[in-house]
């Protein structure tokens, strides 16, 4: 996938950018999605792609809101010069500062690329969104790191980690000891299920690992777990259509929370815990809140899963 981009990504027009943004945009909110955080890739130098997302954003504003993520998908020092077209994306007005620790040369780069993104993201009064240990490989343990600068810094709840799929290979007695530390710092995790199987394990003969962040057990330390979709249709991945019932239709079955309770509760995934990442103010059916509704033919969350109806109304 990867390879791929980086074939592609130069020769994309901004006019070509914005027109799938904008389906993309409308598929997302026909299905009752009106936030929607997004990553471009800024190693793309000329920026292309962030201008265009930008136009996006304002254009789309009346019927969605839209936080750009400026993700240098290569990393910061991987190439010279990628630190400062990052700050120079979140001066032109990205809304998070991304990171790919993982994909750095180094440890130490992937060490000093975290330090850098969350420096970058207090002097421009920014949250940071990072590709965070998104692979099979045990040894990779960013996240640690990721919640010790958080807490540094004093930037608890202004940081998410995508996908940490490491996570699934970690021993448990890590995962006893790291994870109360990922709540203190108030890191909102974002594992994204229909990628993450789809990409994880393909190292694996038999058994293959679920490729996922275990949701129940962050959630059993207070850690907030929101769902992404990640892609819709590109080099990683072919069969998205922006519906976040399917996201979570296919959380809770690698997940194993299929008791009534479980699922009942699981809807949170992908609604108050999102909007919580998200720092959203006035969300949720309460009284003095805007009324942005989703109106479903179902009477509950299970037959909601089930059927997966599109809402009657958004």
């Amino acid at each position: 996938g990867i390879k791929i981009w980086k074939d592609v990504k130069g020769k994309l027009a901004e006019e070509d950018v914005i027109k799938r943004a904008i389906i993309a945009v409308k598929l997302m909110v026909a299905q009752g999605t009106l936030w929607i955080r997004t990553h471009v890739d800024i190693t793309e130098r000329s920026l292309t792609l962030l201008h265009a997302l930008l136009k996006v954003r304002e254009e789309v504003k009346e019927i969605a809101d839209i936080q750009i993520t400026a993700f240098p998908q290569d990393g910061i020092y991987t190439d010279k010069g990628n630190d400062e077209i990052l700050r120079k994306a979140i001066q032109q007005g990205a809304d998070n500062v991304g990171l790919i620790p993982h994909n750095e040369i180094t440890r130490e780069d992937g060490v000093r690329s975290i330090k850098f993104a969350i420096e970058l993201a207090k002097e421009y009064d920014r949250k940071v969104d990072g590709h965070i240990d998104e692979t099979d490989d045990p040894n990779s343990r960013f996240l640690e790191v990721l919640a010790k600068y958080t807490l540094e810094y004093n930037y608890e709840g202004k940081v998410s980690a995508g996908h940490v799929t490491a996570m699934h290979s970690w021993d448990a007695a890590y995962r006893y000891r790291i994870l109360p530390i990922v709540a203190r710092a108030g890191i909102h995790i974002i594992p994204n299920p229909l990628v993450n199987v789809s990409l994880q394990g393909r190292f694996d003969n038999y058994p293959k690992r679920r490729g996922m962040a275990p949701i129940k057990e962050m959630l059993s330390y207070g850690i907030n777990v929101a769902l992404g979709h990640d892609c819709i249709m590109d080099p990683w991945y072919p069969l998205g259509s922006g519906n976040m019932l399917h996201v979570l239709f296919m959380a809770v079955h690698l997940d194993q929370m299929l008791s009534p309770d479980e699922i009942s509760s699981s809807i949170n995934l992908i609604t108050y815990n999102g909007a919580k990442a998200w720092s959203l103010k006035d969300y949720g059916i309460n009284v003095g809140n805007r009324a942005n509704l989703v109106i479903t033919a179902e009477d509950d969350v299970i037959d909601l899963l089930r059927f997966m109806s599109p809402p009657l109304y958004v």
